[in-house]
């Protein structure tokens, strides 16, 4: 049984009561179910229509996974909790989604950001692109730009839906995967941008991308 710093328990315990008592017309639908609006595609390939990579319909949201690259949102946001589901329809892969998004091609295709990993079996990760931010315990969590998380039993079968939350308030990050804490990270070096969400190999599938803007 992994035990949470008292940092760690006291923010959740602080954090979440505050979404959950949002009213429901406060959330901001990011994805309207039918189409693009509101995201611009970045494709590593720019010979390659974003309509080739990025389809949506029936509520759905669907990557193919190449060319690699990703959509953000046109607006900025900061202070917030962000809420979606994905699900692998074939093969398991990597993804993962971007907060904080700032500066594009920072590394490569990828922009300045923090990236909530979505890979299967690792949801929860942090990987650092271009940015900083501290977790607990880093001698035994961190490789490189990586930041594991705290478990990785928490995600359904290959196929089903998995839900994320994300809670972003000033310089910190707290993850959920399907209800559980997987992951908290403090000072960050960002903390406004898009969310963006990648393209990276693997079809994926996304629906229901809500966010619920938290008071400063």
């Amino acid at each position: 049984m992994i035990r949470l710093p008292l940092m760690l328990a006291a923010a959740c315990c602080a954090l979440a009561p505050t979404a959950r008592a949002a009213p429901p017309d406060e959330a901001i639908s990011l994805f309207n179910g039918k189409d693009l609006t509101g995201w611009t595609a970045v494709l590593s390939d720019a010979n390659v229509p974003p309509e080739q990579v990025w389809s949506a319909a029936d509520g759905v949201l669907r990557c193919t996974g190449v060319p690699s690259g990703y959509i953000r949102t046109d607006a900025e946001y900061e202070n917030y909790v962000l809420t979606l589901e994905w699900r692998w329809p074939g093969e398991a892969g990597n993804n993962g989604v971007l907060v904080h998004t700032g500066e594009p091609r920072a590394l490569g295709i990828w922009p300045h950001s923090i990236e909530v990993q979505l890979h299967h079996g690792n949801a929860g990760d942090f990987w650092v692109i271009g940015t900083e931010l501290d977790v607990e315990n880093e001698g035994e969590r961190v490789e490189d730009r990586r930041h594991r998380n705290l478990t990785d039993d928490s995600e359904k079968p290959l196929g089903e839906w998995n839900r994320f939350e994300i809670t972003c308030v000033g310089n910190e990050v707290l993850v959920k995967v399907n209800g559980t804490l997987v992951n908290h990270a403090t000072h960050c070096s960002v903390s406004r941008g898009a969310i963006s969400l990648q393209s990276e190999g693997a079809a994926i599938e996304y629906r229901d991308i809500l966010l619920t803007p938290l008071a400063e």
